[in-house]
């Protein structure tokens, strides 16, 4: 990494002489609250040429020595004409002006948007925390992942559900990470809620096409999470009570304009609410379910080239069952732990480096009883990760990235233990698994001309499980008769590869472009899962002998245009996605925590491709967009389906969703969102024998037939009453309808049998299960 830093920076130092250029760099930061702004644009007034900022809101942008007009921008603030005379290189940070206090119009009328057509970027979507929280909430509580299934390509685990799925792929196949920590299950309440808590983030971003190449190890997609750091001005206290939640944050400066921090927590009272239901005298007192998450950052500016920061991220559940009648009792608490370290350095006014330093932990835990036998059911992914990214700006025309990052995994999958009475179960368990896992990488964002622009990468990626390890061979009842042993630390099984990134942007005017990307994507480790959504009982597994890392390509074009002076942001892609390596259990599996369950799996192919249509109003009062995805999803295995292809359980025909946003003044805001799906594949019984008395089915092939379609009615009103700036407290009211016309959705279909065949008055009927009826909420919000 060090000779290649070197080039850059003699190249850089040979090119200043070929014309005398100077540069300016700096921080985007928020005049209020200090926090530094992602993706915020600095240009030259009245042309393209230009910068953004990056993750850590640093930008840099070298130009012929002269005088200029600079334009500073970023979503939701008002914009800034700076008059800059460049004749020495000059450092100095840009302070935005947040509009939430100042008057819409300023704001939409001031602020030009572009991005959509001038960027060669194709498939990410950034969404302000702020617009997040405009949109209705399933029971007041502001869900992340909620909102980017509202965006094309997109689609919803299911209902309720916090799992989300991307142009074909599994939920496994999208990296979540949360300020660089990889988030292994991101659902609270069997995945209704996610794990992100509003309060605590300032910003998402989720990138389905073109994945640039500093991110690896996942096939479909990505979406970065990025947590406040803590108002570095002023103490700020935030606070919620909802109708199965409340949140509490409080941040501010440790030393103003140099350190801040911010802790946030979250905690659900399912169990108090329903603990007068379930008194001393039920036979289920003492059941109960709850969930917290607990956030918390601190930062430290020791200098403009240098800054400190520490996050962390504690959340869990908790689902207690208890029956004194049967003598039967039950706890399942899991969740993610995660820290981060992350250091900021600028090298010189052209070379920014973050190191950072991550643990990370999931884990699932069951303990169980009923008399005197006693079990208990772990399982887990452990990671220990180190990274650094270099970000290089040797021209206006080009920005520079590249970097490596390296992980040690420890999967530890579902390890049984027990007892009853004095004797003690110790089966021989599925073994813990290591692995080391590596990558590195250099892309370039260059922008030829007015026109044509170019972001090219490659990305080398390296994984191989290592011992202590035993390869066990078995007779034909699965008897182990035999093992290779491998030592600790020695190799078992490594696979690696080359993953080229390319997306290309042609500008027709100043309002079009068209853009296409192709992308190589190498998935080491997969989520072994036997339902439709992301489970705590769900295991992550490595790569191994037996099992091979998934590869896709995808192929994506589209045309972007704006409209009314950037009012209207639309674009239309088309995307075509290979997959190899996908996994699936056997047919007939039946789960097993001795046998390792890499043996059950099976090994096919999948493919998918749609098109998405994406129309954004940005500007106004009423703003809002219009998604619609057509697309379709297979999947091909030799040992399933008679090695015929079938939809995958994620394949969705249609998906529609219209999100709707307005300021009627000063003390109301509604919101409202539409979503219409087709019904999700599924396999059912298609007949009915009498075989010796009993009932038996016979199944249809594999996903032959389509649930009812799934469409949905969300509202929401915001009363803001008038502050009271002696009391420095502002209030907020929401009040918000789920599913406001009642829609009886699918969750599942069972099918109910009455009568006998003995007496010829047998009956069997495909019912259908809806969980979620109208649910209304209101929740009440603190800021002080």
């Amino acid at each position: 990494m060090r000779p290649l830093i070197f080039i850059l920076l003699l190249f850089s130092f040979f090119s200043s002489f070929a014309q005398e250029r100077f540069t300016i760099s700096g921080y985007f930061r928020d005049i209020s609250s200090g926090e530094n702004l992602i993706g915020a644009t600095l240009t030259l007034k009245g042309n393209s040429r230009g910068v953004n900022s990056n993750q850590y809101g640093f930008f840099s942008l070298t130009l012929p020595k002269g005088n200029y007009q600079l334009m500073a921008s970023y979503v939701g603030y008002l914009p800034q004409v700076i008059d800059l005379p460049l004749y020495k290189d000059t450092v100095f940070n840009i302070s935005m002006i947040s509009g939430r206090n100042l008057s819409e119009e300023v704001i939409v009328t001031a602020r030009k948007r572009d991005n959509n057509v001038k960027v060669a970027q194709m498939g990410k979507i950034s969404l302000p925390i702020d617009q997040i929280k405009s949109i209705p909430a399933f029971l007041g509580e502001v869900d992340i992942l909620k909102a980017i299934q509202l965006i094309p390509g997109v689609r919803n685990a299911g209902e309720g559900s916090a799992g989300f799925y991307v142009r074909g792929g599994g939920p496994d196949q999208n990296l979540i990470l949360l300020d660089d920590a990889v988030v292994y299950n991101s659902g609270h309440l069997f995945g209704f809620f996610s794990v992100f808590n509003a309060d605590a983030i300032k910003n998402v971003t989720l990138i389905k096409g073109g994945m640039p190449a500093q991110y690896g190890g996942r096939l479909s997609s990505v979406l970065d999470v990025a947590m406040k750091e803590g108002n570095n001005q002023k103490m700020e206290v935030d606070g919620g009570l909802g109708l199965i939640a409340s949140r509490l944050s409080i941040q501010g400066p440790l030393k103003k304009n140099k350190a801040s921090f911010i802790v946030s927590g979250r905690r659900t009272y399912i169990d108090a609410l329903i603990k007068p239901f379930i008194g001393k005298s039920s036979q289920f007192h003492g059941s109960g379910y709850y969930f917290y998450d607990l956030n918390a950052k601190v930062n430290y500016i020791f200098s403009q080239k240098n800054r400190l920061y520490l996050s962390g991220y504690f959340g869990r559940d908790v689902f207690d069952f208890r029956n004194s009648t049967q003598s039967l009792e039950f706890k399942i608490p899991w969740g993610n732990s995660t820290g981060t370290l992350r250091w900021n350095h600028v090298f010189n006014k052209k070379l920014f480096l973050n190191t950072t330093a991550v643990y990370n932990d999931y884990n699932f835990y069951f303990s169980g009883a009923q008399n005197n036998f006693k079990i208990k059911i772990a399982s887990g992914i452990r990671d220990l990760s180190l990274k650094q990214d270099y970000d290089y700006y040797p021209f206006s025309q080009h920005k520079i990235k590249f970097g490596f990052n390296y992980t040690w995994h420890r999967f530890t999958p579902s390890v049984v233990s027990g007892n009853q009475d004095s004797v003690q179960f110790r089966p021989n368990n599925a073994q813990i698994k290591f692995a080391h896992e590596e990558g590195i990488y250099i892309q370039d964002n260059w922008d030829i001309s007015k026109k044509l622009s170019i972001n090219a990468g490659i990305r080398a990626s390296y994984f191989m499980q290592v011992g202590p390890n035993k390869i066990y061979t078995t007779d034909e009842n699965g008897n182990r008769i035999d093992s290779i042993v491998f030592g600790k630390g020695k190799k078992v099984k490594s696979y690696g590869g080359l993953e080229p990134r390319l997306t290309v942007r042609y500008a027709l005017n100043d309002n079009n472009s068209v853009k296409a990307s192709v992308t190589r994507n190498l998935q080491y480790i997969h989520l072994v899962s036997n339902a439709g959504t992301t489970l705590p009982t769900d295991v992550w597994v490595p790569s191994t002998y037996l099992v091979k890392p998934q590869l896709s390509w995808l192929y994506a074009a589209g045309y972007f245009r704006n409209f009314h002076n950037n009012m209207f942001e639309t674009s239309l892609e088309l995307y075509y996605k290979s997959m190899q390596n996908q996994i699936e259990y056997k047919e007939g599996f039946t789960p097993s925590t001795i046998d390792d369950t890499e043996n059950s799996f099976t090994f096919g192919k999948g493919w998918s491709y749609g098109a998405e249509l994406f129309i954004h109003k940005v500007k106004g009062k009423f703003t809002g967009w219009l998604g619609y995805t057509l697309s379709y999803t297979w999947r091909k295995f030799p040992e399933l389906n008679f090695g015929n292809k079938f939809p995958a359980k994620y394949d969705r025909r249609h998906d529609l969703s219209l999100v709707a946003m307005y300021e009627l003044n000063d003390k109301w805001k509604f919101g409202a969102t539409f979503v219409f799906g087709t019904g999700n594949a599924a396999t059912l019984p298609q007949r009915f024998y009498i075989i010796g008395g009993v009932l038996t089915q016979e199944y249809s092939a594999i996903n032959q037939y389509r649930l009812p379609s799934y469409h949905r009615l969300d509202l929401s009103a915001t009363l803001t009453p008038k502050r009271n700036y002696r009391r420095k407290v502002k209030r907020e009211w929401v009040f918000s309808v789920f599913n406001a016309y009642s829609r009886k959705n699918p969750f599942f279909i069972y099918f109910d049998q009455t009568g006998s065949p003995y007496t010829g008055d047998l009956k069997i009927q495909a019912k259908q299960v809806s969980i979620f009826p109208i649910l209304p909420s209101v929740t009440y919000n603190l800021k002080f």
